[in-house]
């Protein structure tokens, strides 16, 4: 299944009655409350809304990052409350240019779900009609049973990549916060030493993705003589991470992983270094 669905593929799907399952994951950092206002106001009809602080994180401690995994049974827990069986067609959307979208892909893919798709350019590429009555999620009938995700790292998997150098880590975050400069969201501005920084918001084309013979050919000009194998992405908080995870992917460059934790939980530890 490819990553991305059209705005127009997505219309067909929906008129001809097959089963799609909806998610709304608009989100704001800085006021997590105005996606599912948003939603509450006008959505694609039938779309159930997905949060990330509530469905796709799990508890902060202090330490684990800003938005750290749900432990893999409870993200099983949360899919069967969604309504996730194990053939039910996700197609993921937002406003964000397809950033907390990509979170629900990676987060699916990584736990087994195959059958997951991005609205490509999101909302603002949907002309189809538009809802503004919410929607319950339909709980799956069978439990989903737990699956460890699949291209997770952990952080002592960075700290010891520190000497080792078996993996590249690819920082998502703007530029000037992976220099240190403008940090509002964290503590600690900087970046992992020697991470490489590739803003997400170059994998776009205003809203949609770019075609995926560009992001092959600047990906691999990007990653020089690295393999995707090599490549570990991190970001703030391991949501934009997922953006260049899908962009990757859209480019036929499978293979790379996340380190979820990222940024928020590396410099929760003052015993780990930082670079400028």
């Amino acid at each position: 299944m490819t990553p991305l669905i059209s705005a127009n593929q997505l219309e067909e799907i929906i008129n001809s009655g097959e089963q799609v399952l909806l998610c709304d994951c608009r989100f704001d950092l800085v006021d997590p409350l105005a996606g599912k206002k948003a939603y509450a106001e006008s959505h694609i009809p039938g779309a159930i809304y997905v949060d990330l602080d509530h469905d796709l994180s799990g508890p902060k401690n202090g330490s684990n990052g800003r938005h750290p995994l749900p432990a893999p049974e409870v993200w099983a827990k949360t899919k069967t409350r969604l309504g996730i069986s194990p053939n039910t067609l996700v197609v993921a959307y937002d406003k964000q240019g397809s950033v907390y979208a990509s979170r629900l892909w990676w987060m699916l893919k990584a736990s087994g779900h195959a059958k997951v798709q991005v609205l490509d350019g999101g909302l603002d590429a949907w002309n189809g009609p538009m809802g503004s009555v919410p929607r319950q999620a339909t709980p799956a009938q069978q439990a989903i049973e737990p699956r460890p995700y699949v291209g997770l790292v952990l952080v002592d998997e960075v700290v010891s990549n520190l000497q080792n150098q078996q993996f590249t880590i690819v920082d998502a975050r703007a530029n000037d916060r992976f220099h240190g400069q403008n940090e509002t969201l964290d503590p600690v501005g900087g970046h992992i030493p020697s991470a490489k920084n590739h803003f997400f918001k170059d994998n776009l084309l205003s809203t949609a993705f770019k075609p995926a013979e560009q992001l092959f050919k600047e990906y691999v000009e990007f990653l020089g003589p690295l393999k995707p194998s090599d490549v570990i992405h991190q970001c703030g908080s391991g949501v934009t991470a997922c953006h260049n995870l899908l962009a990757m992917e859209i480019a036929g460059l499978k293979g790379s992983r996340l380190y979820a934790g990222s940024w928020s939980e590396w410099c929760a530890d003052s015993s780990r270094p930082v670079e400028t």
